[in-house]
């Protein structure tokens, strides 16, 4: 019964034995860094970025994080010239992504400290691995049945939403510090007032609308291990803040309003 309500809203899983190891890698595997975020062990970027022994200047790290993954999009055009409109759009919404990302890195956000190389190799690697088998998933979906919910336009929705949501809260996060000012702030507006890391649920919300869009199993994998992980980041982003400020309020979560 389960399986079979499942089956409503997602393609039948392809017989590529790759997409289905990398459906359950990616879950366990972010699941797992989610963990270790909330457990005070982190990737060594933003607020966390601890004077690894080897490291990199933030905004060149940064954008080595989302070039592979948007260049893989953008290859993707060419690989894939043909598909239908559901291809085409969850290429597109991929690419988008990441190119919305890369400006953000180049006119938005502002840095101090460094980033670890080791964990700049590993979320690279997981972005560009999660881009390329998105799409190919979804090749391999080309030419079967469609799931008898369509959620392709409710899913253009939340990712447009999601991506647009996403950056107006990054701005925000700029506005914080003026030019040449290194100390962090309790940031304030939009839904600040709610969250601590408002930024990451929309980022949730925008892949969600990639996994609606694309209706496979591993987009709707991907969002779940992306989920995980960002619970346990923001939940070590919210311990931060409080340690540092006394006055930060009780009642701001980390991630969902009034839940967690």
């Amino acid at each position: 019964m389960v399986i079979s309500t499942i089956l409503d809203f997602v393609f039948p899983p392809p017989p590529s034995v790759f997409t289905t190891a990398m459906s359950v890698v990616s879950v366990a595997m972010l699941a797992y860094l989610g963990l270790l975020e909330a457990r005070g062990v982190h990737l060594q970027y933003s607020k966390f970025s601890l004077a690894p022994n080897k490291k990199v200047q933030s905004r060149t790290g940064m954008l080595l994080l989302y070039s592979p993954a948007f260049l893989a999009g953008l290859a993707s055009f060419l690989i894939f010239p043909d598909g239908g409109l559901r291809f085409l759009i969850l290429r597109s919404a991929i690419s988008l992504h990441f190119f919305k990302r890369i400006l953000e890195v180049l006119f938005i956000h502002k840095f101090s400290g460094g980033m670890g190389v080791g964990s700049m190799v590993v979320i690279s690697l997981i972005y560009f691995l999660s881009t390329a088998t998105s799409i190919y998933s979804q090749h391999l979906s080309e030419g079967l049945p469609e799931p008898p919910v369509d959620l392709l336009y409710p899913g253009i929705a939340l990712f447009l939403i999601g991506i647009a949501s996403n950056s107006y809260h990054h701005i925000l996060l700029s506005k914080l510090r003026k030019e040449g000012e290194r100390e962090y702030k309790i940031p304030k507006g939009g839904l600040f007032g709610w969250v601590i890391c408002p930024h990451y649920l929309f980022e949730v919300i925008a892949f969600v609308g990639i996994s609606f869009i694309s209706q496979s199993v591993y987009s709707c994998s991907c969002s779940l291990a992306i989920f995980f992980y960002l619970l346990g980041r923001s939940y070590a982003t919210r311990r931060w803040y409080t340690s540092k400020f006394e006055d930060f309020p009780e009642d701001v979560k980390a991630l969902i309003p009034y839940i967690f």
